[in-house]
């Protein structure tokens, strides 16, 4: 069949939500295309594995260009290639950024997504049980658990934060969003949950819902201002059209939905006359505001050895405030029970690590087309440390996280800091340490922002300017980053996007 009422391109978190939602109405016709494999290696449902997923099948082994902030280096980009989308090989965090996050995109010219407007969704899709149920789910698809054995060193950095006067938070996604805290993740005994598994695979027997993967999207046919069909490739057969007669939903992420408008010539209109694209939509914004937290690493050689992690390697997050002027929180500080080096360093095995995140950057960068070739990545500018208040901002939450290092609840498993080393201590240093180490914590959003404005891409009902029968529902609407992992915020789009579509459907 190639005929549907919606086809939905990317089988990521959003297009999982987005799919299983839709066709629960057994009238709507509904094809999802996921351009990775159904499954992937049977690590991926291990959950201390994750880091060993990057470079595999299931990534699309993307690079950013040169970062000019951090000394020209070349970044590895993952991003997941298989249903369940990144939530497939991500490190499971299940968080929601502070209420403010949310409000501000209200306040910054998208009405109805602030805080109060998405805690609904929010909650619709958690399974959370002893939760304050003014803020958590309760019968979801997603089933969210703190860690059960907790790790020692963990329960040392809970202690390391409670030494510096740090606030204690029982649920950082509940009533009390700032502390530190055994945070929520979709890890179910022992297994990681995807989006996939919550979502999809209990509606695959729909027939009124089908997956195509191995389903490489090539191209949006739009026809006198309607998109109506994908074009899409399996390996070297024929491309193969399908058309929709309701609506295409991208859901292919921050990185691929505005490659995929800009390929459809849907994006600024100079940059697509460049590479010989017809313009069918001048929109400047698709592609820009791209946002993206930096991670930054100390790691610590332990003075006896360290256990096994039973999870993620991650069991307890700070979400504080280092810069005394914010009101909200401003930095993650994590714990984990291995050592992780920057690229091009070396620990012993025997270690742990102390991480942290800038919740609130500044830096602003881009994606761009390499070529109007659909198989040929993008380019990909997260702009890391190009704003000058994120270099301020990046020495202060370093050195709020060697503090954690060096309290005395940390020396029981301390032997001593082995990267960068106490050695490297003034701000020349710090600085120059950071452009060498400082990667993602793979969060990029914001390429096809929702509002109302003339940077928007898409209205505040995701649909995209200026082309009908087009909505993209993923991170890329996110007018800026929540100060959190995004995926959960990612789970509530959808959830609403689905509820707005089933009602004008």
């Amino acid at each position: 069949m190639n005929n549907y009422d919606f086809v939905v391109v990317g089988g990521g978190t959003a297009g999982c939500v987005i799919s299983a939602r839709l066709s629960e109405n057994k009238d709507l016709r509904v094809l999802l295309l996921e351009a990775g494999s159904e499954a992937g290696p049977e690590s991926m449902r291990v959950p201390a594995m994750w880091p060993m997923l990057f470079g595999t099948d299931v990534d699309w082994g993307l690079q950013t260009v040169p970062q000019r902030g951090l000394g020209d280096v070349v970044l590895n980009y993952p991003r997941g290639k298989v249903l369940g989308g990144s939530s497939s090989i991500n490190a499971m965090a299940h968080l929601r950024g502070d209420p403010s996050s949310y409000d501000n995109w209200a306040a910054d010219g998208a009405p109805g997504w602030g805080f109060a407007d998405l805690l609904p969704y929010f909650r619709r899709s958690e399974n959370v049980e002893g939760g304050d149920p003014r803020f958590r789910g309760t019968d979801g698809p997603i089933t969210i658990n703190a860690a059960l054995e907790r790790h020692p060193v963990a329960a040392a950095f809970m202690d390391a934060c409670k030494e510096l006067g740090y606030p204690v938070s029982d649920d950082l996604n509940g009533s009390q969003p700032e502390g530190v805290c055994w945070y929520d993740r979709n890890i179910v005994g022992g297994t990681r949950q995807s989006a996939a598994d919550a979502y999809l695979r209990p509606a695959l027997g729909r027939s009124n819902l089908a997956v195509v993967t191995g389903a490489l999207v090539s191209g949006l046919e739009v026809n006198d201002g309607r998109c109506t069909a994908v074009t899409y490739r399996q390996g070297n057969a024929e491309p193969i059209t399908v058309h929709a007669e309701c609506e295409v939903i991208l859901c292919a992420g921050a990185v691929a939905s505005p490659h995929l408008l800009m390929l459809a010539g849907i994006g600024p209109a100079a940059h697509l006359r460049q590479h010989g694209i017809d313009v069918v939509a001048d929109l400047p914004a698709v592609g820009a505001n791209l946002s993206d937290h930096t991670l930054g690493v100390l790691v610590y050689s332990a003075a006896h050895p360290v256990p096994p992690g039973a999870g993620n390697h991650f069991d307890a997050l700070a979400a504080v405030r280092t810069d005394p002027t914010s009101t909200a929180p401003d930095t993650h500080i994590l714990i984990a029970d291995i050592p992780l080096p920057p690229p091009g360093r070396t620990a012993s095995d025997n270690g742990y690590s102390i991480e942290f995140s800038m919740l609130q950057p500044r830096s602003r960068g881009s994606l761009r087309l390499a070529s109007p070739n659909p198989g040929a990545a993008p380019l990909i500018d997260p702009g890391f440390l190009t704003d000058e208040r994120d270099v301020t901002f990046n020495l202060r939450a370093f050195r709020a996280a060697r503090a954690l290092g060096q309290t005395h609840a940390m020396e029981a498993w301390r032997g001593e800091e082995v990267i960068p080393g106490p050695d490297v201590s003034s701000d020349e240093h710090l600085l120059a340490y950071l452009r060498q180490s400082l990667g993602t914590y793979f969060h990029p959003a914001g390429t096809c922002r929702m509002g109302t404005g003339p940077e928007a891409v898409t209205d505040t009902e995701l649909r995209v300017r200026g082309v009908d029968g087009l909505r993209v529902v993923d991170a890329s609407v996110m007018p800026s980053l929540p100060t959190a992992n995004p995926n959960a915020t990612v789970l509530a789009i959808a959830e609403k996007a689905a509820e707005l579509i089933r009602a004008g459907a």
